[in-house]
């Protein structure tokens, strides 16, 4: 049986079928929105006293930088599409490279599919699996990631191999956009990177994300927190701080990608 917003739903090979996202119980989101003046707080406290190097860089991207085409079998009504967003769409890149790691590529993305809290900072992301299997994360499941202020953030699960893991985006999320989150060998060395593909969802998350950047920033000390906490999961000594590649996308190249 799957766990759906109704309650649990029958398995099924031809992709998930209408209905709204799951909702949190309003005691959840009454916690969710007394944590938020806190949260932001604390994100933004532990930016400003970060002792980790952090590399950052900001481009003009192209048509490359769209993302991977949406799997036919999870798209629906529900789906956010890239086109359903507005204004620009940014490109960001947040990795790490972790010298002596305890735990191979692997077995880092099946500790993080386990549990996708486990990385994320609790005092402004929590994940709420709506929809499936109790277990890890698995194609065609779907979370609700509560977060402070007028949006929630529900998402679905697109791909999931044994070192990736890629989320895209529901109706009622402040971006319209993928992430993904990937591990790889290099050398001597583990890489874990998340990678974003992110347009915000509406007009008025458009003033907040790519014009006032309050939600871009937000979005960068939630990714960056990821980061360090997949690192910290996967054990070994950081290498080199965290790297920040960010490349803007104007919003032609989005109008024109109905596949992503």
């Amino acid at each position: 049986m799957r766990l759906g917003a109704g309650g649990p739903v029958r398995n099924g090979s031809d992709g998930p079928p209408a209905r709204l996202p799951g909702k949190p119980s309003p005691r959840r989101r009454i916690g969710t929105l007394l944590r938020f003046p806190v949260g932001v707080l604390l994100v933004s406290w532990e930016y400003m006293w970060r002792v980790t190097a952090l590399h950052r860089s900001e481009v003009e991207g192209d048509a490359d930088d769209l993302p991977p085409p949406l799997p036919s079998a999870f798209v629906d009504e529900l789906t956010k599409r890239l086109v359903d967003g507005v204004g620009p769409m940014f490109h960001r890149r947040f990795s790490v490279r972790i010298h002596g790691a305890r735990l191979g590529p692997e077995a880092l993305i099946g500790a993080m599919a386990a549990d996708l809290n486990r990385p994320a900072p609790s005092t402004v992301a929590v994940f709420h699996k709506t929809r499936g299997e109790e277990g890890p994360a698995r194609p065609g499941d779907e979370y609700r990631v509560q977060m402070p202020g007028p949006w929630d953030g529900p998402v679905r699960v697109l791909h999931r191999d044994p070192v990736t893991i890629r989320l895209g985006t529901l109706r009622g999320h402040l971006e319209a956009g993928q992430i993904q989150f990937a591990a790889r060998e290099a050398g001597d060395e583990l890489r874990f990177e998340v990678e974003a593909w992110s347009r915000a969802g509406d007009w008025w998350a458009d003033l907040l994300y790519s014009r006032l950047r309050v939600a871009k920033e937000i979005q960068f000390n939630m990714w960056v927190h990821v980061a360090l906490g997949a690192a910290a999961i996967a054990g070994g000594r950081l290498r080199g701080g965290v790297t920040i590649e960010t490349r803007s996308i104007p919003p032609a190249f989005c109008e024109a990608a109905r596949h992503c």
